[in-house]
Parts: structure tokens; sequence; C-alpha cells
């Protein structure tokens, strides 16, 4: 039985039809008007009413990035986007019909998705971190994707871990998104340029290259990928901050694994050496008790679709 699993981003909306072991087997994209909430539902109808056309789908299930309400059915408020309690979800309904519809989380769709068809599906309890331009969450403890008494469980990237630490886009300050995502490794890698020295020497030179004064992610990632030293000296710092985070989670959480995703997730080990390095050193009783697996996800950028989809099946009671 095949669902439609939609996945809104801030620049375009993807789009999937969804079997019930997490194949995709037709897909679709189109650009994101983030500045206007009615040009969104308009190409999230149209995209469900294309899917429909051409093949039979019991539900479909829309992930945005955003904090959404337990009922899965109003986003509170969305960071790239212009929603402000939007009841997006009554929107959609409206136009769509009878089909079920479900509204939800764009990383807990993900980590659903790794934890359904990916790296967790071997696990009863793990916990997912995207590591992008923010940082994501996912929890399922249990085999249950936990959502929390309001809808906004899972936030992990507003953890704070430096108290008074730097300004955070959700109003705190000190948050792990300042520490452990894309534009923080940007931020480290442009401080070992500052400091200059050899290992500073390949980040200069990117840095040159662009004549704006700024590195791009695009640069530290092919200087990680070729093991430039000053690269992998700011992937070590940011994988410090995610180990310590990590080990706080294990502390209340106790997942079996680890899973990261997202653009820096793509540094591999060499992310992962550095996160486990430090959640070791920071782990509550370490020794007396089993330590959780760190993984790297598999499913890449179809987690988003493909979560979606199966939470709308599993919502409308279908498997």
């Amino acid at each position: 039985m095949h669902a439609i699993g939609i996945d809104i981003g801030g620049t375009k909306i993807a789009g999937a039809v969804v079997t019930e072991l997490g194949e995709i087997i037709a897909e679709d994209r189109v650009p994101t008007e983030a500045e206007s909430a009615d040009g969104i539902v308009d190409a999230v109808v149209e995209m469900v009413q294309r899917f429909r056309a051409d093949h039979e789908v019991v539900a479909a299930g829309v992930a945005a990035a955003g904090f959404i309400d337990a009922a899965q059915s109003t986003v509170y408020y969305a960071p790239n986007i212009d929603w402000r309690n939007e009841p997006l979800r009554a929107r959609l309904a409206e136009r769509i019909g009878e089909l079920p519809l479900t509204i939800d989380n764009d990383a807990n769709a993900a980590g659903w998705a790794e934890f359904r068809f990916g790296a967790g599906r071997l696990v009863s309890d793990m916990t997912m971190l995207t590591i992008g331009t923010g940082v994501g969450g996912a929890i399922v403890a249990g085999d249950l994707l936990l959502r929390g008494g309001f809808g906004s469980a899972g936030e992990l990237g507003h953890m704070r871990v430096v108290p008074n630490g730097l300004p955070c886009g959700c109003g705190a300050r000190g948050c792990i998104e300042q520490y452990g995502s894309g534009r923080a490794l940007l931020r480290m890698a442009s401080a070992v340029a500052d400091e200059g020295g050899a290992d500073a020497a390949g980040l200069v030179a990117a840095r040159e290259a662009r004549r704006s004064g700024k590195l791009k992610g695009a640069d530290v990632a092919k200087l990680i990928e070729a093991g430039d030293p000053g690269a992998l000296r700011a992937l070590r710092e940011l994988g410090g901050w995610l180990g310590q985070a990590c080990a706080s989670i294990s502390a209340v959480l106790d997942p079996q694994l680890f899973v990261f995703g997202g653009g820096v997730a793509d540094a591999g080990d060499l992310l992962l050496d550095s996160v486990r390095e430090a959640f070791e050193a920071n782990q509550p009783a370490r020794g007396y008790h089993p330590e959780p697996e760190f993984t790297i996800a598999e499913l890449v950028n179809d987690a988003g679709v493909v979560g979606a989809a199966d939470l709308a099946r599993l919502r409308a009671g279908i498997r």
C-alpha cells in the first residue's frame, strides 16, 4: 500500500510515492516560495494531486522544519518559512479531500525513516542528529517516536551546552546548534585560518580564492576530504562538541545507537572518531554501563519523504 511523502524545505519541496517497504516508486520536486504560505499550500496540493492521478495511495504525510503541535496539525513556528501558528493540516485537508493526512517535523520524519528502513532498523532505541546548517534531532524510544506533551520533543539542536554562550536563532544562548552545525564548522574553520600557521594554509588559500574574505561549506568539505590539517582541526572541534552533547543525551535517553545525518555527516569516520572520543571522556559511569554505537545515516536525501510517508501510513492505521 503506497503513501505520499512530502518534505518542505527552505528552498525546495520534495515529494515521493513510497511503498510499505520504504521504496520510492515516483518522485517530484519544486522550488519553495518561502515567503508565501499560500504558495506552499498550492504547491503541496498540486503535488499530491499529480501523484494520485498516477498511483493508488492510502495516506499522505507532510514534513516541515519547525515546531509542530501534539495533534500533528499546526506549525507553531518555522525558522525559514513564514509560518506562525499555521493550521497547515486543515488548509491542506480542505483541498485534498478524504485522503488521510498528517503533518510532522522534518527531523522526526528523517529519523523515523532511518529507524524503520535505514541505520536504526535493528534497534529499539535510537537518537538521530541531523548536522546541516543547523542541528535537527529525532528520538525513538521503545520503538516509538518521542513527541512530548506539546509535540516539540526532539529539538536537540537547542540543548544548551554553554551557559551564556553564542546567541542562537531560537532566542537562547549556547545551544549545540551554535557549536555542532555546518554553520559552526565554517566559523571554526575561519578561526583556524585567521590564526595562520602551516596547518591553516589550505583554509587561507580557499578563502582568498573566493575573494570575499569568507569560506564556503564546499571549500571546507573538499579540504576535509583531502586531509587538510586545518579543516580536520575544525572538524575535530565540532565533533568534540557533538560528543559532549551525546553524553548528556545518553544520560537521559540511554539510546543503543546515535545516527548522524546531514551534510557534515558526509565526513563519515572523520567526524565519528572525534564524537566517540568526546563521548567517552564525558560519559557517566563509564566502564559500568554499555556504550551506544555511532553511525552515519543511510537514506541521505530520501529520508524526509520516506519517513513522512511511513508516519502518514502509521497514523492512518494502515500497515
